[in-house]
Parts: C-alpha cells; sequence; structure tokens
C-alpha cells in the first residue's frame, strides 16, 4: 500500500462529503487531470481505503422516529450464534464488539417505542441489556477529517 500524499487526503474528504462529485470538479480542485484523478481513486478502492459509496437518509421521513442504542453483555459462548441473529434485523444500523461492561453496543432506528420494546426482548435472550433512546443529535455521522 502506498502512503497518501496530500492529494489522496484531499480527493477523501471531497469524496467523504459529496461522493457524487464529478470528477472533473475533483481535478480541478486538486489541480491535477482527470485521468489522474481517475487513477488516484481507482487505487484507493483498490487498496481498500475507499470501501464503497453510499447516500445519506433523512430516517425521521421515512417514519423511523426512534433511533436507540442498546448496551448487550453476551457471553462467549452465544456470540456466533448472536452475530447470525443481529445480521437479520433491518432495524439494525450498527453493532459493534466493545469493552467494558457490555459486549456489544447496537444501534437501531424503529417508527414506535413499541417495537424498540420488542427488539430489546427479543436481545434479552442473549444477555443483559441497557438502552438509550437518542433526543437529539448535535454532530452527525461524518467522514474522518484531517486524515
Amino acid at each position: 500500500m502506498e502512503k497518501l500524499d496530500e492529494i489522496d487526503i484531499q480527493l477523501i474528504e471531497m469524496l467523504q462529503k459529496n461522493a457524487r462529485t464529478p470528477l472533473k470538479v475533483l481535478a480541478q480542485t486538486v489541480f491535477l487531470s482527470s485521468p489522474s484523478v481517475s487513477a488516484r481513486i481507482a487505487r484507493l478502492e483498490k487498496e481498500g481505503i475507499i470501501t464503497g459509496y453510499t447516500a445519506q437518509v433523512n430516517r425521521i421521513k421515512l417514519g423511523y422516529h426512534i433511533t436507540a442504542f442498546i448496551n448487550l453483555e453476551v457471553p462467549p459462548s452465544k456470540r456466533h450464534e448472536f452475530y447470525d441473529c443481529i445480521r437479520s434485523f433491518p432495524n439494525v444500523l450498527e453493532c459493534h464488539r466493545v469493552s467494558g461492561e457490555y459486549s456489544m453496543l447496537i444501534k437501531a432506528a424503529f417508527p414506535e417505542t413499541e417495537e424498540l420494546d420488542a427488539f430489546v426482548g427479543r436481545l434479552q435472550s442473549y444477555g443483559k441489556t441497557s438502552t438509550q433512546i437518542v433526543f437529539s443529535t448535535p454532530v452527525e455521522p461524518r467522514g474522518l477529517q484531517e486524515l
């Protein structure tokens, strides 16, 4: 893997802000030709630095008014069974194995608290839970800055 230079970092930052930025605009911003920028982006993708492109969606406008973080204590003997299960829930936005009192941190979105309650009930078959409901998000998810 090649070391990232300032142009690579600039391209990554621009693509994180708007993955649909036209190649011509990217090239003009970093003062390179479009083919050179295209080759750099292809290299960043091939090296696994850029892993994909997504659209940001307003969950509230889609009816998902409840966002929650759920801590779950999963014993090691149930971990693989839990992984298979958690991947099947479309409401799960993220799931992380973490250190501390709980072994899993799950971010999920639901239209109603009743659905969240039912989901947490299902998780409790794997272990103890602790749930926090999001009131507001002063910092929205964002890409890495100043790599």
